[in-house]
Formats: structure tokens, sequence, C-alpha cells
């Protein structure tokens, strides 16, 4: 028997077949599928009105902006964000890929009805945005350069990496062998429709995985100005970066314009309740997560729980494999399961210290290879100076920071919380925090190992100093509350966060001093992080 799905896929290699069928069964009704895009379809004649309205209003000269999206929350969020832009007087135009999974097949007679289901939904839009379909593209066989090409194959290594959540890739993996298709095509695609329509500044969520990784690239090999934006866990906060990718998280420019200035008293008192909320595992302010399962014990409970005597103590903490933050952070290692491996090594020959290698709790959510295994596999049977602690084991990581002498990690935020208590950390991979001036930054093995040594024949001479310290806490302070940008819809819980700031709010005068200047570096402003202080200030002190 003929299967459905071998059905649909040779009905979609027949034109307008997809198309009748959505006319005359599907009487242009939703798809029934993941790919959803219900809530925007709800909010659009409200949006739209309010929107047209606003614009009438707009007195500045807009640029011509681009907005890409896939999958259909992220097309939800950047319509919402192009629709926001074009009430304030840009040019606006969405291009989107109708996708619902980045990992799966689709057979392409659903495909294109997914295609027509997303045009009908965002033609109501039409007033304010334009929108372009880069599925089905006439460019799909046309040659790309080779920057291009380039740019396809990394981002393919990094979605299979991303998918797997491993570090080995095998490029003859049906996972790698979708991810490069679909990589391929949306890079023809933005490659001729950008060349061809230059906007003025492309917007791009992530910038790091799947098609938009190619977007972002593809527009930055075209020299047009591109921002990138995701989202972390405190509500009403973006994240943003021009002209790089913000998953990176660089803080280059902020960290200059702000390393000098201490904190006041107001700041400092900030920073340590957030610190005791993580410490403690409760929420906190807008912060949306917590960071620990378990409630602290104290150092001296968890250092009898582990067995552990009074020889130096050195904590490893791991990152999860695939994660967005890890993708192409080497430095001085080929991946982060090689450090690990290789410092495992290290320390099964030094019975003078004490490992504790803390497994990223994150590991219960997820399929990929396990830090576990890869311990296991240098040493199946640990030697009584080497701790494991697993994801699911009931034990604080912050009990670990009071009896640790020194921390190893690689991208993990762990390593500038372990800086903020005076600890010395190495830091192996390519961090936000890294280069800062408050850890060890080797850039190869032979000074990883040296600084390894210097640090363990006397952990106490490389405590922190007061200086080092003090730069530490100035710098989580900039990471944590100034960083993030303040923006009215977040991506998870997005329509909730709209019912509660509609777009006529968020751009009446109120709203455009607490949102304005984000609205603004979206479009490519460059970020001014003294004018982003002394905003948060003026809207401490109620001005």
């Amino acid at each position: 028997m003929v299967s459905k799905q071998i059905v649909k896929n040779i009905l979609g290699q027949i034109p307008f077949t997809a198309e009748l069928y959505w006319l005359v069964r599907q009487r242009g009704n939703p798809i029934a599928s993941r790919f959803s895009l219900k809530h925007l379809q709800a909010a659009l004649p409200e949006l739209v009105n309010q929107g047209t309205l606003l614009r009438q209003q707009a007195t500045q000269v807009g640029k011509k902006v681009f907005i890409f999206a896939t999958l259909h929350y992220w097309i939800e969020h950047a319509a919402l964000l192009g629709i926001s832009l074009a009430a304030q007087g840009h040019r606006v135009t969405l291009g989107f890929l109708p996708y619902a999974e980045w990992q799966n097949p689709i057979n392409r007679f659903d495909l294109r009805r997914q295609n027509l289901y997303a045009n009908r939904v965002l033609s109501q839009a039409s007033p304010l945005l334009d929108f372009v379909s880069f599925f089905g593209s006439k460019q799909l066989y046309k040659p790309v350069p080779e920057a291009v090409e380039k740019a396809v194959d990394l981002v393919t290594t990094y979605d299979t990496q991303y998918t797997l959540q491993t570090e080995e890739v095998d490029d003859l993996s049906d996972v790698y062998k979708l991810r490069k298709e679909r990589n391929m095509d949306a890079a023809r695609a933005a490659y001729y429709w950008l060349k061809a329509n230059r906007p003025d500044v492309v917007i791009v969520p992530n910038g790091t995985i799947q098609e938009l990784g190619i977007v972002y690239r593809v527009a930055r090999i075209l020299n047009i100005p591109t921002v990138t934006y995701e989202f972390g866990d405190q509500r009403q906060r973006i994240w943003i970066a021009q002209n790089a990718e913000v998953m990176r998280q660089e803080t280059d420019g902020l960290w200059k314009t702000r390393q000098q200035v201490p904190l006041s008293e107001f700041e400092l008192d900030r920073l340590r309740a957030l610190f005791t909320a993580r410490q403690r595992a409760s929420l906190w302010e807008n912060f949306a997560r917590r960071w620990q399962d378990t409630l602290p014990q104290g150092g001296e409970t968890v250092r009898a729980a582990l067995g552990l005597d009074q020889r130096p103590v050195v904590l490893l903490a791991t990152n999860v494999l695939g994660d967005s933050l890890t993708l192409g952070r080497q430095v001085f290692s080929k991946s982060m399961a090689e450090w690990i491996s290789r410092t495992v090594q290290y320390f099964a020959g030094r019975d003078d210290a004490q490992l504790v290698i803390r497994v990223h709790p994150g590991e219960v959510l997820t399929h990929g290879q396990s830090m576990v295994d890869v311990v296991h596999h240098v040493l199946p049977r640990l030697p009584g100076h080497i701790r494991m602690v697993g994801p699911k084991d009931q034990l604080n990581t912050y009990d670990l920071f009071e009896v640790a002498d020194l921390g190893l990690v690689y991208t993990t935020t762990v390593g500038l919380e372990m800086a903020l208590m005076g600890l010395p950390v190495i830091v192996a991979g390519q961090t936000h925090y890294r280069k800062r001036g408050f850890t060890y930054d080797p850039d190869s093995w032979v000074m990883y190992y040296k600084q390894l040594g210097q640090i363990l024949d006397s952990p106490k001479n490389f405590r922190l100093s007061p200086h080092e310290i003090d730069l530490a806490w100035r710098y989580a302070y900039r990471f944590f509350f100034e960083y993030p940008r303040p923006f009215p819809w977040h991506l998870v819980r997005m329509w909730d966060d709209y019912k509660a700031r509609p777009l006529q709010a968020v751009l009446s005068q109120e709203g455009l001093a607490q949102y304005g200047s984000t609205f603004q570096y979206l479009t490519g402003e460059t970020i001014d992080w003294n004018r982003v202080v002394e905003q948060e200030a003026d809207g401490r002190d109620g001005g």
C-alpha cells in the first residue's frame, strides 16, 4: 500500500495541488499542524488598527528594515516587532520560512500548505508590513559565493550539535543532511533577495543557528548592518547585538564604557539580592526561573557528604552540550568534552588536590551525551580524590563555592559567580566575561597546565585581590542589569505580555520613554551605554 507521506511527496511536486486543496477542502481555514499563527491572527485586527493610527502620527524618516524569522513562534514575534517598527515610521518587510520544526523533515505538500496559511495570515498586516516567503524561491539553483557556502557548512555543524546535543558531527547523518539542504536553500534565497532589495538594516532573532544563523551571516557577507536579538531569564528584557551574534553576549562596548565606574550602594544591594536568590533557589524580581533545585545546606555539610578533606578543592563546572552558549566557543581545546577529558586525566595523577566535577543540572532535560559519560570514558572508576556530582544529585552548587579553592569553567556563568567570592577561576572557553581582569584566561594547553599547576601549588596566594573582586562585581552588575535592554514582549508568554502592554501603550510618550531607545537600537542606532545608564537612573528617580 502506498503511504500517505509518499502521496503527499508526489503531490507536492505538482503545481497548484496544495493551492487547490487549500481552496476546496480547507476553504482557507488553519491547517492541522504545529505550525500555528492563531494568536497572531487573532491579534492582527487590533494591531493593524492601532499601528495605522500611530503611523499617521510618526514624524521620523524611517529606515528600510528587513526582519527574518522561521518557526511559527519566531514568526509571530517578528510580526509583532515589525508592526511596532512600522507604526514608528519605518518601512518594514518580514521575510519568513514556514517551518514548524527545524529537526524533522516535512513533505513538500504540507510545507506548501503551511506557506499558504502563513501568507494568508500575514496578508492582514499588509497595510503596515510587506512580507516575502523564502520558500520556493526562484534562486534555488543559482550559485552563491564561497563565503556563503562556508557559512552554510558552519551553521549546519552548529545545527547538528544543537539538535543531537553532541560535539561530534557526522556529515552523513540524517540530521546533518536535512539541515544542510534547508540552510543552503535559505542562503540562496537570502543572498539574492538581500542583494536585490538591500535594506538599511536586517533584524534576525538568535543569529547563530538554523536559517536564522544563515540570514545573519549572508547579511554580513553583503555588508548590510545587522542586528540580532534573543531573550534570557528576565521578563521585559531583551539581549541585542549589532553586527554580531547575540548568543556570543559580547559586552566589549559596555565594559569599555562602564568598567571604571564604581557601583553605588543601591547597585551593590541589588546584585547581592540577586546572588542570594540564586543561592537560595528562589525567584527574584523579573527573573523567570530558579538556578538551583536544592536549598543550600552549607559548605561544611557538603564537604562531609562528599568526603572531602583539607587538600585543595578544585570545582569544575560543566555546560550542557549543544547549548547555544557553547557552540563554537573553543579557545585551545577542540571541544568542551576534550577539555574535560584532559583535565580529568591531569587530576588523575595529582592526588595532592581534590577535583569535584559538577555536571550541569540542566542535563536532566536533555537527550544528548552527558558529561558523566565523558568523565567515565576517561576514568571508568574514579579515584578517591575525584568526586562527581551528577545532574540529578540533590546538591546546591553554591555550597561547593564555600569549600573550593579554584574554579574551572568553559563558558558557564558559574565562573563569574565564583569570582564574586574571590575564588581564582580558569576560563577554558570563549565566554563573555573572559579577559575582563578577574579570571585566568589561557590561550593554549601549555598555558592552561602552567596556570593550573601554579595555583594548585599555593591556592591561597591566588585568591583574588580586593581590586579584582571589585572588578568582578562591577562586571556582574553590568551584565545582569545593564546589558539586557527594556522590551515589552518576551518570546515566552508573548501574548500575555501583549495584553498587559498593547501597542498603543508601548508607543505612547510614557512607553517610548521606557522602550524607545531599545527600538532604536534594534534598527541599528549605535548603543550608547552612557545614555542607557542615565535612562535607568532616571527611571529609578521617577524622572
